[in-house]
């Protein structure tokens, strides 16, 4: 029998496989044997790609973390650190909004994952030639990574159910309108994050205006955080 012009398996068909199904059913779903049976291949052949379970979600991780956008943070790019800061984060959540199930792995930090890492020094670079002190920089990255994770990890509106006989008003006078939060999640949510970037964003302004011999650099040009 010819061998295939395309062996079965791939790095990149394992981890989007892997990607979906955690996607659709949540990271409790992805065990080997379901891989290997959504990919039909048998199990053992997963470990000629990945030694473990866990490095094929580092992957998908991964994957979710090339998908943020760090061009603010590079040579050229205009925006000052704030407008920089604000537009990594706003493309950071969006990934995460779009694989949410993956956020837990994620919140973990980069470890080793090489699109994480290179979020990581993205943002540490681009605020140290904004002119942060290293140590303050170390701080904003760690600081937006639990903001934006954070927010990811679950919905304010979705905690609320559709019932308008839930929320008695003899106990929960200010709640009447609760029931209406699910129905415009994203409105809320979304509203939510913008909210507390911009008041965290200011109160990082204040902090660098206060810095001794503040540079004053009008740009952004390294990179940053995950």
């Amino acid at each position: 029998m010819a061998r295939p012009r395309k062996p079965l398996l791939s790095r990149e068909r394992i981890v989007e496989t892997a990607g979906a199904l955690v996607d659709a059913e949540g990271l409790a779903a992805l065990s080997t044997r379901r891989l290997a049976a959504e990919l039909g291949v048998s199990g053992p052949s997963l470990y000629n790609h990945f030694r473990t379970k866990d490095e094929i979600l580092d992957a998908v991780a991964d994957a979710v973390s090339a998908k943020i956008d760090l061009s603010m943070f590079t040579e050229g790019d205009a925006r000052d650190w704030r407008t920089a800061l604000h537009d990594w984060a706003v493309s950071y959540r969006a990934a995460l909004a779009d694989h949410p199930h993956i956020v837990p792995v994620l919140a973990q930090g980069p470890g080793r994952r090489p699109a994480g890492l290179k979020v990581a020094d993205a943002v540490f670079g681009g605020m140290v030639r904004a002119g942060w002190p290293p140590a303050q920089a170390t701080s904003i990255g760690a600081l937006m990574r639990y903001f934006i994770t954070g927010s990811a990890l679950g919905s304010f509106a979705r905690g609320f159910v559709d019932d308008e006989t839930a929320y008695d008003p003899a106990d929960y006078p200010h709640l009447g309108q609760a029931h209406l939060l699910a129905e415009h999640r994203q409105k809320v949510d979304e509203g939510a994050f913008e909210t507390g970037l911009r008041a965290l964003l200011d109160g990082l302004r204040l902090q660098y205006e206060a810095l001794p011999a503040h540079p004053r650099t009008p740009h952004v040009s390294a990179a940053a955080e995950a």
